[in-house]
């Protein structure tokens, strides 16, 4: 028996149990923005956006603008981290919180919601 053939199969195992965890992991920081950017004493971006909110509705606030199409509106992440971190950087006359200077949100809990963001 040819030992080469099994120790293929266990690193190709191996590799996909590492994605499998990659996308796991990914997915758990997802739904922890998701729950960020709805919980109303964090991020309570339902407030002033129209996005989709724990129901899979789409909210009808409109003071800001809707967040669909992050991705493409925001196509480097690190724009949307200082956007969500201090949106009086970029526009001294917005009415949005500047929730990283303010502390009202950790550096890591952006970074988090910017990961749910991208999946709008």
């Amino acid at each position: 028996m040819n030992p080469i053939p099994s120790l293929g199969l266990f690193i190709f195992a191996a590799i996909l149990g590492n994605a499998g965890s990659v996308m796991a992991d990914q997915a758990q920081r997802i739904a922890a923005g998701a729950h960020l950017a709805h919980e109303m004493s964090k991020g309570n971006c339902l407030a002033c956006h129209a996005m989709p909110s724990d129901a899979k509705t789409i909210t009808s606030a409109n003071i800001g603008p809707p967040l669909v199409a992050i991705r493409a509106r925001f196509p480097d992440r690190e724009t949307l981290h200082r956007q969500v971190w201090d949106a009086g950087l970029t526009n001294p006359d917005t009415v949005m919180p500047p929730f990283g200077k303010h502390q009202i949100l950790t550096a890591e809990e952006i970074d988090l919601i910017v990961d749910y963001l991208y999946t709008l």
